[in-house]
């Protein structure tokens, strides 16, 4: 079977490897633009999006059977999304918000894939996760921002990263906070059985 990852993150390429261990990264390539604004339909359509594309540039009828997978996650705070950030200012006004407060994460996967009778098939799911974020201070959101760790990320910080020292609680899969709900796609993969 031929796994192929519809993403270029990196945090997304270090999770995948703990449910396939051997894939190809073929990033998608097409703007990123949802018809839905509620977190976690967008997600679904652009993870959606994002595996149709490779799956139909790369699929031939001699080829292995074919996995291509999708992802996309966004961060929601009053079921508003917040993207990635703009400018650093943008990042700044998102982190006061997110400072004190619950959020959810979402992130919606597709896996498009061939089955033993090689025709095309897909299914699609969304994981959410709440985030508990502490106070933090006018100095703290400055230096964080200024860490430059919140530029490419949805929401504009990571889980992973120094923001970890901000949150008290996480209710749900880490893993889907950064950017992979592994235990779902491992689940689903099974279920459908391309594992």
């Amino acid at each position: 079977m031929r796994y192929v990852l519809a993403s270029g993150s990196p945090r997304r390429k270090e999770l995948l490897a703990k449910v396939v261990p051997e894939y190809e990264v073929i990033p998608a390539q097409e703007e990123e633009n949802a018809e839905s604004a509620e977190p976690d339909k967008m997600v679904e359509e652009l993870s959606f999006k994002k595996a149709s594309e490779i799956f139909h540039k790369i699929f031939t009828n001699d080829t292995d059977r074919l996995v291509v997978i999708g992802a996309d996650t966004v961060v929601s705070y009053n079921r508003r999304v917040l993207g990635k950030p703009a400018d650093r200012d943008d990042a700044s006004q998102m982190i006061r918000s997110l400072s004190g407060n619950t959020h959810a994460v979402y992130t919606g996967v597709t896996v498009f894939y061939t089955d033993k009778e090689g025709k095309e098939n897909s299914f699609t799911f969304h994981e959410e996760t709440l985030v508990d974020v502490t106070s933090m201070t006018e100095d703290e959101i400055a230096k964080y921002v200024a860490s430059g760790e919140p530029d490419d990320k949805a929401g504009g910080y990571g889980v992973q990263g120094q923001f970890a020292i901000f949150i008290s609680s996480i209710r749900g899969d880490y893993y889907n906070v950064v950017g992979l709900p592994i235990a779902r796609l491992y689940h689903e993969l099974k279920a459908h059985e391309l594992l």
